[in-house]
């Protein structure tokens, strides 16, 4: 193998495994450190750059970061980043005086963007301090998008929208609220110098089998009816509801209607529980308020008398697996199932809707009904026209929506400047060493069997007694220090010097986890085998050095290593250093033109 590169940035970025699974790749213990030593403010800065709602991520978030932790790689469970996160936002003081001024002056640059969404207020935070006019359009009275329709107030208090929303809406931009836009050749016609469509995915799946029509008054589809209960205008359903669908929106639905009147709540399924799309917490949750979860059923007929609801028949399934592993759904010959309900919930998808795009203006649509769209620009077939969010590539969630929208104002800054959209600026990295004395290093390196400490929750009968009533509490001050001790501070990496190695192992004999190894070098697969321990994970590098005076090189296997630097306290000869790698996603602006 060659000298592993780390130059650039892109190795010890993937080594911080946190940051790296984030699509907005939030500098993950830099933050939690920050929480450690009580400085709030600044965690949360840090997070506002990369993630823009810390508060609302805090609590909502669908965690990417989590399962890539390297504390799971210890423990059964990661650090619970995502709520240490909330801890920066419920903690912090006033930072209005440390978010980006108004610009002073227009730069002559006009951009619309389509939907209040998390997408499109990204896109507004990091374009509007650069002097481009902006201007706003949702069809609802705030701004949010499905950040305010969809996620039930019990998960995610409004005064936490209405704050972080109104961090970017203060920045300086002209919003037009209410207003929905009907024709994307009209807004163009307006002269736009560039459009951003973050409009979502607004319409939820619908289920065509016998008796929906004659059913219809008491079947509802799960979004639109998580959103009319957001807006006040349904604050209660009947007694017996049934939930279809096995994603989080189906466990939003199904606890929400606990709080609406609904005693006996299901959720059925036609996939088996562990396929389900819903987070494992998603359903932790909803198993915790008393909601059963029943899995291979398949709705075969809404049942009905007099135009009222009776029930859901249900056909019995099981998995069947072909001999390349595929599965698929087969009866099992039992007879079918019929549960009662008063109510049925639908939340088996949401489609993309995009009826206001007229089909002749040059923008491409593929099969699916979706529009072209450049993966890593988010520009559309129309050059000035971009997309992101649910409306680019369909249903994900909030921190992919901001990742995309600080790549479409990277797109939109560069084609308003007259570059190359495609020019990619690289982001910017630092390595200090965290050396104070021989021995002795800045930051918290004692690697401890420390559980996950579980979120406080609010008493289930006082939480299910009002839908806007917060079920977490989040973790305290004090609390929340010993989870961010969790936190193994893999960004302050093991850095090597071979001109310094004597190649006298004493890092290898003091390892923990036997990942250093010096030996004959070799192809990658056939190195791989020959560590002291073999390296099974090839998702994670090899860290590889040039060739010592041997002949031998030396082998770190980035996967299971814990940056506990007892490699580098051990060394007599200081080739090993613990250096801070910190990572910063360039966003729009100066540095990228």
């Amino acid at each position: 193998m060659q000298r592993t590169s780390t130059e650039g940035p892109d190795y010890f970025h993937k080594v911080v495994d946190c940051q790296w699974a984030c699509p907005a790749h939030t500098p993950v213990p830099e933050y939690i450190r920050l929480i450690a030593e009580g400085r709030y403010s600044d965690a949360y800065m840090i997070n506002w750059k990369s993630n823009v709602f810390p508060g609302i991520l805090g609590r909502t978030c669908d965690r990417p970061c989590e399962p890539a932790c390297r504390r799971g790689r210890v423990e059964d469970e990661p650090v619970a980043i995502c709520r240490l996160k909330r801890v920066a936002a419920d903690n912090k003081d006033d930072i209005t005086a440390r978010l980006p001024a108004p610009a002073a002056q227009s730069n002559g640059k006009r951009v619309a963007l389509v939907g209040a969404g998390p997408a499109s207020l990204t896109v507004a935070r990091d374009l509007a301090p650069l002097g481009y006019e902006i201007t706003l359009f949702d069809g609802e009275a705030k701004g949010g998008g499905m950040i305010r329709s969809q996620i039930p107030r019990f998960r995610l208090p409004e005064e936490v929208i209405d704050e972080e929303v109104g961090y970017i809406t203060g920045l300086g931009m002209t919003l037009r609220l209410g207003e929905r836009v009907e024709s994307l050749k009209g807004l163009l016609d307006e002269g736009y110098d560039a459009v951003f469509v973050g409009s979502g995915a607004p319409r939820g799946r619908d289920l065509d089998v016998p008796g929906r029509q004659e059913a219809a008054a008491n079947i509802h589809i799960g979004i639109d009816w998580l959103a009319n209960v957001s807006f006040g205008h349904i604050d209660r359903i009947g007694r017996r509801v049934i939930v279809l669908g096995g994603g989080n929106t189906a466990m939003d639905c199904c606890r929400t209607s606990r709080r609406l009147g609904g005693e006996d709540v299901k959720v059925i399924v036609r996939s088996g529980f562990e396929e389900m799309k819903a987070s494992p917490w998603e359903k932790e949750d909803a198993i915790h308020e008393d909601i059963p979860i029943l899995n291979y059923l398949v709705p075969k007929a809404f049942t009905h008398e007099g135009g009222r609801l009776t029930g859901v028949l249900f056909e019995k399934v099981r998995p069947e697996y072909d001999a390349k592993g595929r599965r698929r759904l087969v009866p099992t010959g039992e007879p079918d199932e019929h549960h009662e309900c008063d109510d049925v919930l639908v939340a088996v998808g949401q489609e993309n809707a995009f009826p206001w795009i007229e089909r002749d203006i040059g923008l491409a649509f593929d099969d699916w009904d979706m529009p072209a769209v450049d993966p890593v620009t988010f520009q559309s077939t129309v050059p000035n026209v971009f997309f992101g969010g649910d409306a680019a590539f369909g249903p994900k969630n909030i921190i992919w929506a901001v990742a995309h929208g600080h790549e479409a104002a990277i797109s939109i800054d560069r084609l308003c400047q007259g570059g190359e959209v495609t020019d990619r600026p690289a982001p910017g990295v630092t390595m200090v060493s965290q050396k104070m004395g021989i021995h002795e290093w800045s930051y918290d390196n004692d690697v401890a069997n420390d559980h996950r400490f579980k979120v406080p929750l609010r008493d289930k009968a006082e939480a299910l007694s009002d839908v806007r009533l917060e079920v977490e509490l989040g973790f305290d001050q004090a609390l929340a220090y010993k989870e961010a001790e969790r936190c193994l501070n893999c960004d302050v990496q093991t850095v090597f010097a071979a001109p310094a190695c004597i190649e006298c192992d004493a890092c290898v004999d003091i390892c923990p986890m036997d990942c250093i190894t010096f030996t004959e070098n070799g192809d990658e697969d056939d190195l791989r085998g020959r560590l002291k321990a073999p390296a099974a994970n090839a998702e994670q590098a090899l860290y590889v050095s040039e060739g010592l005076p041997t002949g031998r090189v030396m082998v770190k296997d980035e996967d299971v290593c814990l940056h506990c630097g007892l490699c580098a306290e051990r060394c007599p000869t200081g080739a090993w250093d613990m250096q801070k790698f910190l990572l910063e996603m360039t966003h729009a602006g100066t540095s990228c033109r």
